[in-house]
């Protein structure tokens, strides 16, 4: 499968951050920082907006499936990304660490994740739900699960400055968007497309922002070039992790094709969009912030190429299971 536009975007923005790292610095003539903050801060009402009511009642019943995509999200990846940040010590730098048990405490993704269920033929009502609610339950324990260990990375984390600045930022737009939903909503509905390309260009932004002050640091000196193999390894690693989990235990429980479906990929995905704004808030002031966004950014890759077969093979599976029953009909 083919890298999409919007990694290699991403790629190019930090290529540009590596060639001019004076430019999109927080205090440089692009004043990425208000900027960016501006940015995110409409992003979320957009994303408030979008966000139907009726959508989320309609796949809130199913309890069982929310569980595990929760427990997937919040207690099985930091529980793994725990023992790689402490398992790891001494091996891989302590912002290389964060960036991993960061990576593992965030909230899974909402379009990638609703899209893979729906070609994977799974629980689409339930993965909107889920989804967001996941979205939502990381804007306080992302900050939460980074306090932990923070201290050990990187400094002390203030938890309770560190979930008001995050709610400050992405969650009041968003319940703003909520709220304007009668007014403005059908022209969000209108432009999703539009609404897309803003995120994405502000997660480009926050990305390119993250590079250039760990460029100007000197930051990247500090590495081998094998670390970035390490990395993708460990992120490989922990993807396959999960979803091998998240199926075993969907399949213990005896869920349904479709269940399943939903739980591996809401279960295993990590949101690059709720990701990248929230280090911005949480890290904003460590020169470090490229590094530890890094996982997080190739994590995205995988995840969607990944899913991607992954889901098709769901697909192919249901194909084949609605043709049986069709044959045994027919006879």
């Amino acid at each position: 499968m083919k890298i999409d536009g919007f990694v290699l975007a991403m790629l190019g923005a930090v290529a540009l951050a590596v060639a001019m790292p004076w430019l999109g610095t927080q205090d440089g003539p692009l004043h990425l920082g208000l900027v960016t903050t501006i940015g995110i801060a409409f992003v979320f009402f957009l994303h408030g907006a979008a966000l139907s009511p009726a959508a989320m009642r309609a796949g809130a019943a199913s309890w069982r499936l929310h569980l595990v995509v929760h427990g997937s999200t919040f207690l099985l990846f930091p529980a793994i990304g725990a023992m790689l940040f402490f398992g790891l010590s001494g091996v891989l730098a302590p912002e290389i660490r964060l960036g991993i048990f960061y990576l593992c405490a965030l909230s899974s993704t909402i379009s990638s994740s609703v899209a893979m269920t729906a070609i994977g033929r799974g629980n689409v009502s339930a993965a909107i739900f889920d989804a967001t609610l996941s979205g939502l339950l990381g804007m306080v324990l992302t900050p939460f699960l980074v306090s932990l260990v923070a201290k050990t990375a990187t400094g002390h984390l203030p938890l309770l400055p560190a979930i008001w600045d995050v709610m400050k930022t992405l969650l009041l737009p968003f319940a703003a968007g909520q709220i304007m939903r009668p007014l403005v909503g059908g022209f969000v509905a209108r432009r999703k497309s539009w609404a897309s390309k803003a995120d994405r260009f502000v997660i480009l932004l926050i990305v390119y922002s993250a590079f250039c002050e760990s460029t100007a640091a000197g930051l990247w000196s500090h590495y081998a070039p094998t670390t970035l193999l390490v990395i993708a390894l460990l992120v490989l690693v922990l993807l396959g992790s999960v979803i091998s989990l998240t199926t075993f235990v969907s399949r213990l429980l005896g869920f349904s094709r479709a269940d399943e479906v939903t739980a591996v990929f809401c279960g295993s995905k990590k949101s690059l969009a709720n990701g990248a704004p929230i280090a911005r808030v949480l890290f904003g002031q460590n020169p470090a912030l490229g590094m530890i966004v890094l996982p997080l950014m190739m994590y995205h890759q995988a995840q969607l190429i990944v899913c991607s077969m992954l889901a098709r093979r769901y697909a192919e599976k249901a194909e084949r299971e609605g043709q049986g029953v069709e044959a045994i009909g027919m006879a």
